[in-house]
């Protein structure tokens, strides 16, 4: 049972990490696109906060029990919601989509409808030789694998642990920690993304997270990179909770860098690559790219979830962060020089600017 409930509730998150960015990007008018769009990983974050804070005080069965309320309300509301005017308009439907306009927006104006005939385009491989087809495609995939590659997941799921290897007497708050940083910063995202733009978050957001990364790395090379027997490192095995003379000079280098990273992370690279999927792909194509796009996703986060530990006991913690540091550093570059900035664009403007027109 325990295992048909947590697959399920995959199936259940991969359905919702692929629509819901989606639908937003289609009822939102531009002027507050980037806002709603970065809601949707606010949301997440606000989730995981609060599912941290339940742990605390609720046994695994009621805490399960009260993941039911939020789907509860979600099923109930979005009986009231329209289904997307552009998806309307392709199916020929346009009083329809004039009733969800008002509904959404409370004004028919200033709407650019969808090509015509692209509900029967459809997709096939032919067309990925179209710029308008493989250059969203490819910045949609890397932001998703960088998005992962930087470590985030590793260090969500690892926090408490690392925390301890940082000798951080209050480990366990770790979690917490981490979930109140990021949903500050996520919120904080949002409320700028429509005037900050895109592109300069990205960047940011990557910058810091090199340097977090780096100076993370730093402390364990300080603490541990004396000569060792082994270059095996259990992050499992319990640690002294008295910090040697060397780790105490050095604690607020760990717990600052962690900080850092968390905050770096939430104010560009973990709402905007969900924001940018869902702005990118032409109409046509969307369901499909976007399909792909999470699947990357989820995959890259599975890979480095597991190979983690491995990769800290091949590498030692220091080049385990290091190496997250060289995929930041990636992660800039590319943003630099191929994602192009959305804000305050029309889909069918984003979609131009790929056809070149």
């Amino acid at each position: 049972m325990l295992l048909g409930g947590r697959l399920l509730t995959g199936v259940a998150c991969g359905i919702a990490s692929l629509v819901a960015p989606v639908y937003i990007s289609e009822i939102a008018y531009p002027a507050v696109r980037g806002l709603l769009g970065s809601c949707v990983q606010l949301m997440v974050v606000t989730g995981i906060l609060l599912a941290y804070l339940a742990g605390w005080v609720l046994e695994w069965r009621w805490l399960a029990v009260l993941g039911c309320v939020p789907a509860s309300f979600m099923l109930l509301l979005m009986c009231y919601m329209p289904e997307t005017p552009r998806f309307l308009l392709t199916q020929h439907k346009r009083q329809e989509a004039m009733a969800a306009m008002q509904f959404l927006w409370g004004s028919e104006q200033t709407w650019e409808e969808p090509p015509v005939g692209a509900e029967h385009q459809g997709f096939r491989l032919a067309q990925l030789r179209l710029p308008s087809i493989y250059k969203p495609f490819i910045i949609g995939v890397s932001l998703m694998a960088f998005q992962q590659l930087s470590g985030i997941n590793a260090v969500m799921f690892y926090a408490e642990t690392i925390f301890e290897e940082a000798k951080f007497k209050e480990s366990s708050l770790a979690s917490v920690i981490v979930g109140i940083i990021q949903v500050l910063f996520t919120a904080m995202a949002a409320l700028i993304m429509d005037k900050a733009g895109r592109r300069l978050l990205l960047t940011l957001s990557g910058v810091i997270m090199v340097f977090s990364t780096s100076a993370f790395g730093a402390y364990f090379k300080l603490t541990q990179g004396g000569p060792s027997n082994s270059s095996h490192v259990d992050l499992s095995t319990p640690i002294s909770m008295e910090p040697t003379s060397a780790s105490v000079g050095l604690a607020w280098l760990a717990v600052g860098s962690m900080c850092l990273f968390i905050a770096g992370f939430a104010v560009g690279w973990g709402p905007i690559p969900w924001l940018l999927m869902s702005e990118i792909f032409p109409l046509h194509v969307k369901g499909l790219a976007t399909g792909v796009c999470v699947l990357t996703n989820w995959f890259m986060a599975f890979l480095v979830t597991k190979e983690f530990s491995s990769i800290m006991e091949v590498l030692r913690p220091y080049g385990a962060f290091w190496l997250a540091s060289a995929f930041c550093i990636f992660s800039v570059l590319f943003t630099l020089s191929c994602v192009p900035e959305t804000k305050g664009k029309t889909l069918e403007q984003i979609t131009a600017h790929f056809e070149g027109r």
